[in-house]
């Protein structure tokens, strides 16, 4: 809160207006043109409120809408509000909000200068629940968007005469120089417009120059003269500037006289290039300012012969911060804060166009320079001041226009992009990252590396934002300009196709994420190593993919490697070392390793409530995620227990439509479908798929996990048509973004296969269930796991166990259990009784029965048992041609012709050969793997047999000639 001017004038007319306007009411807002006075009147008010015990008073600078979301962040944790940790700015602002509408405590917030009357709507505060809290706001805007709300505005012109003549008395006065005040002072108001500003530059000039009004009325009638060709009135467009610009040049110029540096006026431009509000003393510190000062000063008249080193100190920068605070130029505080220089908007103005163009440019580029270097490496190190640096760069960027592209993207814009990402103000980020885009393009070029970068960051802010569909669009553009403009392996091409992986993922396209995952993994190794940083944080996010993708093995693995990587070189509380472990405890609970994901899970809750506090978003997502894993292990109470508090944090810090809330509400949902409150998950459910579908997009795994619940809840009450048309979307996106046979696309089937059996339609309900050992299937058996649990959904108790024992049977037999301890009887007895429940099941032409016949067969043969196998081998090789085709059955072909070789049956094996070489040789070509394989056992036959009729040949002697 600003402290009360000099001879501040209380304006009874002005107060009385005031006070009947806010009768009533719980809002006001203070309106009109620079430098009458609005930021005054609110102080005097506030320090009446703390005076009459008004138990919290809050000044927020609300210039901007981050200034005002920081400032109540800080006082959230001045009051303890609950849910204020300190970690997210945004968290804590609706935390002190929250707190202000239902404390019982006297309270007045002022927001000071409100320029967004849009955006500030979000943030203005509530009414308390006992109507003891008051809202005092000034603003130039005059619109009706002002009067909205509720809101009294009063109109704050500039002083009536008296008031003005008052102030000026009042100023000599105090500083005993009442000589001062003469004849003309009603002449010298009447030019200065009567303006409080420009009456406060005047009353320092006169009073540091001990000028009386006649001499200072003609100095500003001169200086305004010269003002006309500079300043003429239709630029003056809120007709207060050239009275201020007058009285600025005459307090410039005897504080030129009193500066022996010669860098006054320097200071006054950079400064007038930089947030009004303040910027740190700090900047004044840094080599871009000293050189800049260095660089450009003139040393006044009488100093010429005590010229100072060329090199102007931090020291001499700071004497003159005090010197301009002492015309009431700047405001200037000896603290070291991050606001500890400030200046009146209409006196920067003003100080912007009485400068010259090349100290205009230096200033600029001084400012942003020092910006830039004043920057913290990490912001969560410093929050309030990156927040004071972002409102900086706003400024200096609205003013500097292209001069910060020369030659190209200055690096503050970066890294005030940056800053709002990391802060999470990600609609800001948006649009910070929109407006380099096109300027980068504009002024760049479409191909320069500077436009790409800055499209690849929007595309970051897009995702971010929720606006998924915006970042893939862009996010791909890049991709491909990058590649060809930069090449595959450079650092912006790996960012870029980094960036559109987090996009896809976000989006359910969980293969792209992964292919795109998976390369910039591999490239990362290889050119910058398997440790370092960008590196572990590429495998981390692959992690995830996989976990999102159900590849549960891949992300353990995996995330084990990425969590051994980050706790050996971080500290054990470091966030991107609990980020490592959240998604390994993710990826245990869809393994189904529940006791693992919980340890792990409580474990994270417990360091992030410690370490960021128990409000902040991350522990609210964990705290959601746990619930989860609870739920999974069947511990209901606890589950719902702990997503009903996540639910309310989320919605509370995050908002309702956050992913984190829309997790909590989908554990909630299905706990209370689980305890058997249906028509309660029911509500929860609808609602909940239709805001992820809405906020997340139709084919989310998030969105499809929500629905299947939503499934699940419909059979159980009955309501079947709904129950078949939501599994039938679930079943249609997954094979739309995740393809025919991935996991959760036979999950889904089953799903929709399970709501048909219930609603009668029993032979759809079987065909969707036997697709999923079909022989396009490549990996059926495996597959019986899905249709035993389609059988156990329906209540087919027995076609359940019998798919289990065929499992197991096979498996002993033919698949990667098999023991040779099993006998060739046994192998047979378990093969033969497996074919019978397949044949029984899926029928007796179904591929898996066919091809647990050929087993059989070739166990048999193997076993030397040809003439057993032969009859099997004939009604599989005969069959598998039938329904399949003959390139299926080449192989059963083959094999039944080594059966007949083995019993002696060669022209039954030469015959059956050649008719298939001659099949497949027309079928398929003749240098067909297939063809090929046909021919070479046609030509082992044709050997086998003429070795064994040469071995059936008796052994041929020649007889002696007898003897005569």
């Amino acid at each position: 809160m600003p402290l009360l001017a000099s001879a501040f004038q209380p304006r009874p007319g002005l107060r009385d207006r005031i006070d009947r306007a806010w009768a009533g009411r719980t809002s006001l807002v203070l309106s009109g043109g620079g430098g009458v006075g609005k930021s005054q009147l609110a102080a005097a008010r506030a320090q009446q409120a703390l005076a009459a015990g008004t138990e919290l008073v809050v000044w927020v600078n609300a210039v901007d809408t981050a200034q005002v979301v920081t400032g109540y962040a800080a006082a959230a944790l001045r009051v303890r509000a609950e849910g204020a940790q300190g970690q997210d700015v945004e968290s804590d602002a609706r935390a002190f909000l929250e707190w202000l509408a239902a404390t019982s405590r006297s309270w007045l917030v002022v927001l000071d200068d409100v320029a967004d009357t849009e955006s500030i709507k979000r943030w203005w505060p509530p009414s308390s629940s006992n109507w003891d809290g008051r809202v005092l706001a000034t603003s130039r805007r005059r619109d009706a968007l002002m009067s909205g709300g509720g809101r009294a505005v009063v109109d704050v012109g500039t002083y009536a005469p008296d008031e003005a003549i008052a102030y000026l008395r009042h100023r000599f006065t105090d500083t005993d120089m009442s000589r001062l005040l003469d004849a003309q002072a009603t002449d010298l108001l009447r030019e200065l417009g009567h303006l409080p500003l420009a009456l406060s530059h005047a009353a320092a000039y006169m009073i540091n120059e001990d000028v009386p009004c006649v001499s200072y009325l003609r100095l500003f009638v001169d200086q305004r003269s010269r003002l006309e060709a500079m300043l003429p009135p239709e630029a003056d467009t809120e007709g207060y500037g050239r009275p201020v610009a007058a009285a600025l040049l005459l307090a410039l110029d005897a504080v030129r006289r009193r500066d022996p540096s010669g860098v006054a006026a320097l200071a006054l431009c950079l400064t007038a290039h930089l947030d009004p509000v303040g910027h740190p003393l700090s900047l004044w510190a840094d080599a871009a300012v000293i050189s800049y000062l260095s660089a450009h000063r003139s040393m006044p008249s009488g100093h010429a012969d005590a010229l100072e080193p060329a090199e102007v100190t931090a020291e001499q920068a700071r004497s003159v911060l005090w010197l301009l605070h002492h015309y009431s130029l700047i405001t200037f505080g000896s603290r070291d804060g991050a606001r500890g220089v400030s200046m009146h908007a209409l006196t920067a103005r003003a100080a912007r166009e009485n400068a010259p163009a090349p100290v205009l440019a230096a200033a600029m580029s001084a400012a942003a320079d020092a910006l830039a270097a004043i920057w913290p490496e990490e912001d969560h190190t410093d929050r309030d001041l990156a927040t004071v640096l972002r409102a900086n760069t706003d400024t200096l960027t609205l003013l500097a226009g292209d001069l910060l592209w020369q030659p190209d993207l200055h690096p503050v814009l970066y890294r005030a992009g940056m800053s709002l990402l990391d802060a999470g103000v990600h609609a800001a980020a948006v649009t910070h990252w929109q407006r380099l885009a096109v300027d980068a393009e504009r002024l760049l070029g479409d191909e320069h590396p500077d436009t790409l970068t800055s499209r690849s960051f929007l595309t970051d802010s897009y995702r971010r934002a929720g606006r998924t569909a915006e970042a893939i669009a862009l996010g791909e553009r890049v991709a491909a300009d990058s590649e060809r403009l930069l090449g595959d392996d450079h650092p912006d091409t790996l960012t870029s196709r980094s960036i559109l992986a987090n996009s896809y993922a976000v989006a359910g396209r969980t293969a792209a994420a992964i292919a795109l995952g998976e390369r910039v993994v591999a490239d990362r190794e290889r050119l910058w190593g398997q440790n370092a940083p960008a590196t572990v944080l590429a495998r981390s996010n692959l992690a995830a993919y996989y976990s999102l993708a159900g590849r549960t093995a891949e992300a353990i693995t995996l995330g084990e490697r990425v969590l051994a990587d980050r706790e050996r070189v971080l500290e054990p509380d470091h966030p991107d070392a609990l980020a490592s472990r959240s998604i390994l405890a993710g990826s245990y609970s869809e393994a189904g390793r529940t006791a693992e994901a919980i340890a792990l899970g409580e474990r994270i809750v417990a360091d992030r409530e410690r370490v960021l506090g128990e409000g902040h978003p991350t522990t609210v997502e964990s705290r959601a995620n746990l619930a989860g894993y609870y739920h999974a292990a069947g511990r209901t109470g606890e589950a719902i227990d702990l997503a009903e508090r996540a639910i309310t944090d989320a919605e509370r810090l995050l908002g309702d439509d956050d992913p984190v809330a829309l997790v909590a509400r989908g554990n909630l949902a299905a706990l209370h479908f689980e305890a058997g409150h249906v028509d309660e998950a029911i509500v929860l459910g609808e609602r909940l798929v239709a805001d992820a579908e809405r906020i997340l997009g139709t084919g989310h795994p998030h969105t499809r996990k929500f629905r299947d619940t939503l499934a699940d809840t419909y059979r159980a009450s009955g309501r079947l048509d709904h129950a078949i048309d939501v599994a039938q979307l679930n079943v249609t996106e997954a094979e739309r973004l995740l393809g025919e046979d991935h996991p959760d696309t036979i999950m889904a089937r089953i799903e929709l296969a399970a709501c048909y059996w219930d609603a009668g339609r029993t032979e759809e309900a079987m065909v969707l269930a036997r697709r999923l050992v079909e022989p396009d299937n490549p990996d059926g058996l495996s597959a019986y796991a899905g249709l035993v649990r389609f059988y156990e959904t329906t209540g087919q108790a027995e076609e359940a166990q019998a798919l289990r024992r065929v499992v197991a049977d096979v498996g002993r037999v033919l698949g990667e259990d098999q023991s040779d301890a099993i006998g060739v009887d046994e192998k047979v007895a378990l093969l033969e009784r497996a074919a019978a429940d397949l044949g029984r099941i899926l029928g007796e032409d179904h591929s898996h029965t066919v091809i647990i016949r050929g087993g059989m067969g070739f166990v048999l043969l193997e076993a030397g048992r040809s003439k057993e196998a032969i009859p099997l081998l004939e009604r599989v090789a005969a069959d598998t041609e039938r329904l399949f085709g003959l390139q299926d059955a080449i192989e059963g072909f083959i094999n039944l012709g080594i059966a007949y070789s083995r019993v002696d049956r060669w022209g039954e094996a030469i015959t059956l050969l050649k008719r298939v070489v001659a099949d497949a040789d027309r079928i398929l070509g003749p240098h067909h793997p297939g063809t090929q394989e046909a021919r070479a056992a046609l030509g082992r036959c044709y050997g086998a047999a003429f070795r064994a009729r040469l071995g059936r040949l008796r052994p041929w002697r020649r007889r002696q000639k007898p003897r005569e």
